[in-house]
């Protein structure tokens, strides 16, 4: 088989482009197709991949704002070429999907997300980037409804699905009809370590902006007292920091050492919004530290609750604290915590990828050949 990787950009690296790590991984001598790549902001095995861009990066400059291009991204990733391929695995949450590709060429979507900025998140975008009520809202919502439109026709071009989760697998139901076989995504179990060392404050490892509602736990442990430590950047740090007490410390983006080490040593991991699937609160647990997690979306999936950690149930300043409280009078075993999750290995996640490709590939061209016999 001949394959190709279609990713949807590469700014810096995420958990996304951990999975396409993977992808990369099981298939070294496959090319990535990506609208922008910053290659200074991208690690390990991507570093030697066979990136090609498309036309919006011109000479490997790099993108400060790739957002700002997004209108421009349907139509370049319409432009690659990928009729030489058997098989065409995307990686995607926006516009890798809408890849073309030949009758003979089997496409893979891995789905992170159908888009969230166009369908049922798409009042809260539209809110936070152009303002309730102002004409440049009223602008962008007639904008979305074209968005939806090719995202959802662009769907059609996927042979078949995976789902990051059970949660996003309703979710490509709901808006594209289209059913999927879940494989959670990976976490590396040997890069983190379970630590004798019990240090007392909390964790957070995010990129700051509004949906990961971070203002949350700061609003919490202010009332608490209790040291947080808060690990990451984005657009949202400097607000962030202006309503954090003393007793809460930015570390800004930090290397991985500097956060194996301190998922080691923390008294629970914090995670107040809600994602997709969320990759951090199994990397806490490959560290045998507990995770105090919102009560939706994919934390449901990985989170065991009174196991592995607990619950909030609702998105405000007293529920967080209250779970806060009721954590501390908790003990959690540490061993049993990273059992859970090797789990979710990238051994295991591998496995299950090259499985599931290497089945429908043969059933793919099975029901070519049937379709070409009754022409």
């Amino acid at each position: 088989m001949k394959i190709a990787l279609v990713h949807d950009w590469l700014p810096f690296m995420g958990g996304a482009e951990r999975v396409l790590t993977n992808f990369f991984e099981l298939y070294p001598k496959a090319p990535i197709y990506t609208t922008i790549c910053n290659k200074s902001k991208i690690d390990g095995p991507l570093r030697e991949a066979n990136i090609i861009t498309s036309n919006l990066q011109k000479k490997n400059k790099e993108i400060k704002n790739h957002r700002k291009l997004f209108p421009l991204m349907m139509t370049a990733i319409e432009r690659f070429n990928l009729n030489e391929y058997d098989v065409v695995l995307s990686s995607s949450s926006s516009v890798a999907k809408g890849v073309i590709t030949s009758p003979s060429t089997m496409h893979i979507c891995y789905c992170h997300s159908p888009m969230r900025y166009a369908w049922e998140f798409s009042h809260e975008y539209a809110g936070k980037m152009a303002g309730k009520g102002s004409l440049k809202g009223k602008l962008l919502s007639y904008f979305l409804t074209g968005i939806r439109l090719w995202d959802n026709a662009s769907s059609d071009r996927v042979d078949y699905f995976i789902a990051n989760s059970q949660n996003v697998a309703k979710r490509i139901w709901k808006h594209y009809r289209r059913k999927s076989v879940v494989i959670h995504p990976p976490v590396r179990c040997n890069l983190f370590n379970i630590s004798d060392i019990d240090d007392e404050y909390f964790l957070i490892v995010s990129r700051l902006q509004e949906y990961k509602r971070i203002d949350l736990a700061i609003e919490a442990f202010n009332k608490l007292g209790f040291p947080l430590v808060i690990i990451g950047d984005g657009p949202d740090r400097e607000k962030l920091e202006r309503m954090a007490k003393s007793n809460i410390k930015f570390l800004g983006r930090e290397s991985d050492e500097v956060i194996k080490e301190h998922y080691a040593k923390c008294r629970a991991f914090i995670f107040p919004g809600e994602e997709d699937f969320g990759i951090t609160p199994l990397e806490a647990m490959a560290s045998g530290r507990p995770v105090i997690a919102y009560r939706k979306g994919g934390a449901l999936e990985t989170v065991v609750e009174n196991k592995t950690g607990v619950f909030f149930d609702n998105q405000n300043c007293e529920d967080l604290t209250k779970a806060i409280e009721e954590f501390e009078s908790m003990t959690f075993d540490k061993y049993d915590i990273r059992k859970h999750a090797e789990a979710f290995d990238e051994a295991v996640f591998k496995e299950n990828i090259k499985v599931f490709i290497e089945e429908k590939y043969e059933e793919f061209n099975k029901n070519m050949e049937s379709e070409n016999r009754d022409i």
